[in-house]
């Protein structure tokens, strides 16, 4: 599926059109890149995940009440 990157489509292909005619050392970068930004991303959806619970404890309270009730109903 392509993808917009500096208000242009990118499409998987011609990413990998360029991965391909870049030296292997380039090739090397973009793959270590390539796996740290996934783990960031994983590490981020796991820190969010984690912060459920606390907000669910603390805000709890407040999110279940009829004034909150009443000012999303129509949301």
């Amino acid at each position: 599926m392509p993808r917009h990157v500096n208000g242009s489509i990118m499409s998987s292909q011609a990413l990998l059109s360029e991965i391909e005619s870049a030296p292997e050392e380039i090739r090397r970068e973009v793959w270590e890149f390539l796996k740290f930004l996934k783990s960031r991303q994983s590490l981020e959806l796991k820190e969010q995940e984690s912060m459920l619970p606390l907000a669910q404890t603390t805000w709890g309270p407040d999110w279940s009440s009829t004034e909150e009730d009443e000012a999303w109903k129509d949301l």
